[in-house]
């Protein structure tokens, strides 16, 4: 029988050096137990949280050379939540990290999900941004990953993903209710597009989106020196959710855990008899919606 309420912890994580890799582990252990302590059964990372672990080498090489050195410390990040997971019995959206492809010829950007028991799957971004492909040459990848879980599905739409309503559509339709938005971005437009989309998400798609993002700074690494972010747990905007369909958000750019409990029933619900229908009838629409005359005034 699936839950019907479970309570997440979204992070503002915050980007600082790190001196060794055992100082990352103790910040990101000490954020799984935080949230474990609170009853979190969903803990969800912002999109290259890892990058703190460029300070660990030459911080003035090119910032391909970087990222894919980056790329090397997978192994030791994922035996890391793998732990915390087991350890804690929680559910852990692992922001991302570069990984290299099956080929071990290109990086991707990629998001893993740790299961209660240490097992996990995968998502990789599908639409990269620009300083992804122009100037880190990072890959875009194929398919939309469904996570199964004891509160029913999850999906993933990393930063500049869920800007695209087509990825998180085709989720919904797929019995998704709670999706997480893994974001990294440097100034206030940047981290905008992203809120924005992802509230728009939640309303027409009629599920929780749990949207966690990077703050803080990495001055001595140019291509990533400045986060602006701030996590929020979104919902649509409906009498059974939060007046402004915000279930909790923290405060911009300062490093928080925002948690929040959410009612999974209530999307049932509203997706069957909510005030408006837009998933219901996003079927109708996509039909009626064809070009049709282009009219010269």
């Amino acid at each position: 029988m699936q839950q019907e309420r479970i309570r997440v912890a979204v992070l503002q994580y915050f980007i600082r050096p790190v001196a060794d890799f055992d100082a990352f582990a103790a910040q990101v252990r000490g954020l799984v137990q935080t949230a474990a302590d609170y009853r979190c059964q969903l803990i969800v990372f912002p999109e290259y949280f890892t990058l703190q672990l460029l300070t660990l080498g030459d911080v003035t090489r090119p910032i391909q050379a970087q990222v894919r050195t980056l790329a090397d410390w997978v192994p030791r990040v994922q035996e890391l939540i793998a732990q915390l997971a087991a350890q804690h019995r929680v559910y852990i959206v692992a922001g991302t990290m570069p990984v290299w492809n099956d080929e071990g010829q290109g990086i991707t950007n990629t998001c893993f999900v740790f299961g209660p028991d240490g097992r996990y799957g995968s998502q990789g971004k599908l639409c990269m941004t620009r300083f992804e492909s122009e100037e880190w040459m990072v890959s875009a990848s194929r398919g939309l990953t469904i996570f199964e879980t004891s509160f029913g599905r999850m999906a993933v739409a990393i930063c500049y993903d869920v800007e695209f309503p087509e990825i998180v559509r085709a989720a919904a339709l797929a019995g998704v209710k709670v999706l997480a938005v893994p974001s990294c971005t440097d100034d206030r437009q940047g981290f905008l597009r992203v809120r924005y989309c992802a509230h728009a998400r939640a309303i027409e798609n009629q599920m929780y989106v749990l949207h966690a993002g990077t703050v803080g700074s990495l001055p001595m690494v140019p291509a990533v020196s400045l986060n602006y972010g701030q996590a929020a747990i979104l919902t649509p905007s409906d009498f059974a959710f939060a007046r402004d369909g915000i279930l909790a958000e923290g405060h911009a750019n300062q490093e928080m855990m925002v948690i929040g409990e959410l009612d999974l029933r209530s999307i049932e619900v509203q997706r069957h008899d909510g005030t408006v229908l837009p998933l219901r009838d996003s079927v109708d629409v996509g039909q009626r919606a064809v070009l049709g005359e282009v009219v010269t005034l």
